[in-house]
Parts: C-alpha cells; sequence; structure tokens
C-alpha cells in the first residue's frame, strides 16, 4: 500500500462525473497528499459556445490557484495551449506547466512526488518536476477522441511511456497497444463504488418525480452522451416499440435532434453522482449503446459495473470489454438483437429482482444486511459479488527484498463504501 507519499496527479476536471480516476485517487488520498491537476486538453478548441465558456472557465479556475478539496487532496488548473501538434505550443506547455506546477507543489511542500497520469498530452512536462517514480493509467485510446490531433497525441503518448516506470491500461485492447511501447504494462479492470450503486436496491431511496412520471416499461441509460453513444440504435428502439420510455441521463456534447419527434425519448439532463442510485431504481432494463470504433472497442466503461452492481438487467452492444462479462450482460451486435433482448427480458419478467433472482442473486439492503426486495435486486453469489464487491488498485511496492526495486503488484481490495 502506498502510504506517506506525495502524489501529482493529471486527469479530467474535478467538477465532472466522477469516473474511475477520481474513485482511485480518493482512495489514495486516505493514505497520501494528492494534487489533482486539472484537464490540460486532448483535442483542439472550437469556436463554439461551450468551448468558449470552457476556456473562460479554465482561466477563472486558474486565476484561483490550487484550491483544497478534501483533507489531503488539492485541485489545480494550469493553462495549456491544446495544439499538441506544434514544437512552440508544446515548447511554452512544457515550460509553462514545469513553472505553475513547481511553484504549487513549494508551496504545498510536495518533495519527490509520484507522478500519476491518466492523460498523453502531460507527457510532454513528466520528468520534469521531480518525479521519483511515473505511472502512466490509460483508460481510454486517447488519439481516437473526435477533435483530437491523432498524430500528436499518439507521439506524445509514447514519449510518455518511455519516461514511465509503469503502464496501467482497463481493457485488453489497450494492453495490446501499450505494452509494446513499455515492458511493465500491466491490465488493471475498473472496480465499482458497489455501496453507492447498492442504494438502488434499498426500499428507503426514493425515485425522483420526473421518473416517478414515466410509464413502464423504463429502458435506461447514464452518463455523458457524446458521440460515442449510438443515438441512431436508440432512435430505432424507440422507434419501433413506442410504448417504452427510454431514459437518458447525462451531459449533452453531441447532436440530439434526432430524438425531437419522439415523444418515449426523455433527454433528463445531467444528474449529480449522489443522486443516481434513486434514477436507476426506475429503470426496468439497462443500456450501453455504443458505436463500434477504436475508441469503443479499447473503452471498458464504468458505467457496466455500476449498472450490475445496481441489479439491473444489461443489454450492451458488442463492445469487446462487455462480451467479457457476457455470462451477466445480454450483448447486441446489432440493432435486432438488442431489440430481441430487450423483449426477452421485459416478456420473461426478469426484470429487477425477478430477472436477479433467477441468475443465482440474493437482495440485500444498502448496509449490506438481508432485506426484502423494493421490487428488486442486489448482490449475486456467483461472479456479480466479485465485480460488486472489489475494486482493483495498482499500488507500488517498495523496499520488499524479494521484488525488484520500484517493483509493482496489482491487488484486489474490498470496497467497502463510498471513499
Amino acid at each position: 500500500m502506498i502510504h506517506g507519499r506525495d502524489i501529482i496527479c493529471f486527469a479530467n476536471d474535478w467538477d465532472s462525473d466522477p469516473l474511475s480516476k477520481k474513485h482511485v485517487m480518493l482512495r489514495f488520498a486516505k493514505h497520501n497528499r494528492v494534487l489533482w491537476i486539472n484537464s490540460i486538453g486532448n483535442r483542439k478548441p472550437t469556436t463554439s459556445a461551450y468551448d468558449l465558456k470552457r476556456i473562460a472557465k479554465k482561466f477563472r479556475d486558474f486565476a484561483r490557484g490550487h484550491q483544497k478539496v478534501d483533507d489531503q487532496l488539492y485541485v489545480y488548473s494550469p493553462i495549456a495551449v491544446p495544439f499538441f501538434g506544434s514544437r512552440v505550443a508544446r515548447w511554452v506547455n512544457r515550460n509553462t506547466l514545469k513553472w505553475s506546477l513547481r511553484r504549487v507543489c513549494r508551496q504545498l511542500g510536495f518533495q519527490r512526488p509520484l507522478l500519476w497520469t491518466f492523460y498523453p498530452a502531460s507527457g510532454n512536462v513528466a520528468g520534469c518536476l521531480g518525479e521519483e517514480t511515473i505511472v502512466y493509467h490509460c483508460v481510454d485510446e486517447y488519439s481516437e477522441f473526435t477533435g483530437t490531433d491523432k498524430e500528436a497525441i499518439l507521439r506524445l503518448e509514447r514519449e510518455l511511456m518511455e519516461k514511465c516506470d509503469y503502464v496501467i491500461v482497463s481493457s485488453e485492447r489497450l494492453y495490446e497497444t501499450k505494452k509494446p511501447h513499455n515492458k511493465n504494462t500491466f491490465l488493471v479492470t475498473h472496480g465499482v463504488d458497489s455501496a453507492h450503486f447498492r442504494k438502488a436496491c434499498d426500499p428507503q431511496t426514493v425515485v425522483p418525480d420526473e421518473m416517478k412520471k414515466l410509464s413502464k416499461p423504463v429502458i435506461g441509460f447514464f452518463g455523458l452522451i457524446a458521440d460515442w453513444v449510438d443515438l441512431e440504435l436508440i432512435r430505432f428502439l424507440a422507434v419501433a416499440r413506442p410504448g417504452w420510455n427510454f431514459a437518458l441521463i447525462g451531459k449533452i456534447t453531441t447532436d440530439v435532434r434526432l430524438f425531437g419527434d419522439l415523444p418515449n425519448v426523455h433527454l433528463l439532463g445531467q444528474k449529480t453522482y449522489e443522486a443516481l442510485p434513486g434514477y436507476v431504481k426506475a429503470f426496468d432494463v439497462a443500456i450501453l449503446p455504443f458505436v463500434m470504433n477504436e475508441l469503443t472497442i479499447a473503452a471498458n466503461p464504468l458505467k457496466l459495473r455500476e449498472y450490475l452492481a445496481a441489479g439491473l438487467p444489461v443489454v450492451s452492444s458488442a463492445i469487446p470489454e462487455a462480451a467479457r462479462l457476457k455470462h451477466l450482460v445480454r450483448i447486441g451486435p446489432n440493432n435486432l438483437e438488442v431489440l430481441s433482448h430487450i423483449d426477452t427480458i421485459l416478456a420473461s419478467g426478469q426484470t429487477a429482482d425477478s430477472y436477479l433472482f433467477a441468475n443465482g442473486l440474493r437482495v440485500v439492503g444498502s448496509e449490506g444486511r438481508g432485506t426484502q426486495p423494493d421490487r428488486r435486486r442486489c448482490s449475486r453469489g456467483g461472479g456479480l459479488s466479485k465485480i460488486q464487491t472489489r475494486i482493483w488498485l495498482f499500488l507500488i511496492a517498495k523496499g520488499n527484498s524479494s521484488l525488484p526495486t520500484k517493483s509493482v503488484r496489482a491487488k484486489i481490495l474490498p470496497c467497502a463504501g463510498p471513499p
């Protein structure tokens, strides 16, 4: 276990939806000091209202300096020029980031930090901050996001991996593509905050009014509604089954006008992490509708495990990491098969508690004790319990005489509750 260390973490913006990055760092912050660096960008900005607002926010956050958000966790929002294909921009970024981050580290008294980065753009400054150890934790194929300079991001990523002591990846596809660039590459799949999503099983968890208004069945999705979500599939389902209601929860960053004439598709917007169990409690079936491309083929969506932790029947597009859970998840390689899977679940009555009991589940309350189902669910006696009640953390073990210096071991730790 890492104790008493100073950790610099390059990640997404702290105030965005909590992803695996935030869960890992919150746990590290229990025994270490963490400086969370807000996003330094991955794609070229545009003149859209969304990007202009984001740029303005970046400058406001930068002017505030580092902020303490938890007992041992600080957030800092630096300024970077996200034109990674330009040598001049890279030079400016490297020197600006090096100066500003060293300054913050001095103010916080950070010494010989561990650099834990989730973003390849940090390759430009990695190794310039007096780090003792560098870890690249890769959870996406960043070069495949829309709007990125693919060649520039790949170049920065390879530069970063050459500097790293260790590379951690979250999917088999990422392991295949990153391993050739760093021999110390390890596959560590996502865990889940099972105690939080298990609240969907608790009879006392309140379903929000906007969900109560939707007639059954409710087919649900939560997460960022971006261009990797298969909106055409959702439209196909909504047209084919006008009696179903589709609840789509999340921030929207793509064009959703194709739903304009569909009264059974409900765009409910972004909800707080704390509110999600109440929303998913109203789902009858959860869907993971992803387009198939290099980005999603390499993805290992955390929401898949969050759905399972909430006790929901899940139907997913045929991305590889979902297919690895085919004993728990129904896989639809095309629109008709996705529709057929949902039809089968609803027709059999295997939603909520009946679905889970049919697959060898027992119902537990939010404290983990046995209870009567609130039409629902929650933890599996077999494979699902391993997903629900564990979180993978990658731990750097030093000073072990039986292991090489700076050796790395993967370990499963119990996820006893929210961090």
